[in-house]
């Protein structure tokens, strides 16, 4: 058990509130599946043009409807974070979340804690690389049911890669807090480095389920260590 003094709770996602099988399993095989479609039949659609004109700019050399699916493919193979493919992936996803096709997977630690953190007054925030859109069908199409409530706010690339360390100073700027009041919950180590970098406390979520070779000693970079959010106790400060 690890105690942490803030006033603000910021969380990823994928390996971290949720398996990381789900997204790698579900969510990206659906979207490659259903994606060639989707293209031709919204390619006129107000909200998918800008999306598909982004792909077409960066690929270059007025390129075919079929050339800029072959290439949002290639992209979901790669997992690239391509803030274009996040946008129309989770248009994708809406369809797939409002068919049923499948809800989305929270560990049940996660729900217990959040839910508590939630009735006892403590902010939420999502930060991770899906498109806010994604995120919010995600935890309102989960299998504990409608999340959206637990949350104050979400946060996607747009506002930075979740890499580099402007991107949460930007983050709690927004919130209107001081970097040593807000915790970041991750999975990846290089996220909670950048995180740490702009001031913000942070935690390892190292679960077991999507990483059997635990982070220990130096893999670790001397951020505090969880393998559940049952293993983390919050202290508002003052």
């Amino acid at each position: 058990m690890i105690t942490i003094s803030a006033r603000a709770v910021l969380t990823d996602i994928e390996g971290t509130t949720s398996s990381i099988s789900f997204v790698k399993e579900v969510l990206f095989p659906f979207a490659r599946r259903e994606l060639p479609g989707f293209l031709q039949s919204h390619q006129n659609d107000p909200e998918v043009i800008p999306w598909i004109n982004l792909v077409a700019t960066e690929i270059g050399n007025a390129p075919s409807m079929d050339e800029i699916t072959a290439a949002l493919r290639r992209w979901i193979d790669e997992d690239r974070k391509h803030t274009a493919l996040k946008a129309l992936q989770g248009m994708l996803w809406k369809e797939g979340y409002e068919s049923r096709a499948y809800a989305a997977h929270v560990y049940g630690d996660a729900v217990g804690a959040l839910r508590r953190w939630h009735l006892a007054g403590w902010p939420l925030y999502v930060y991770s690389s899906g498109s806010v859109a994604a995120q919010r069908l995600f935890f309102a199409h989960s299998e504990a049911g409608d999340l959206l409530p637990l949350f104050q706010g979400y946060f996607d690339t747009e506002i930075g890669a979740k890499r580099v360390s402007d991107s949460y100073r930007c983050i709690v700027a927004k919130l209107g807090l001081s970097p040593t009041h807000v915790v970041f919950l991750s999975d990846v180590v290089e996220e909670l480095d950048a995180a740490r970098e702009a001031g913000l406390q942070t935690v390892l979520v190292d679960r077991p389920q999507d990483y059997p070779q635990a982070r220990l000693d130096a893999a670790d970079h001397d951020h505090p260590r969880v393998v559940s959010f049952d293993d983390i106790h919050l202290d508002f400060v003052e």
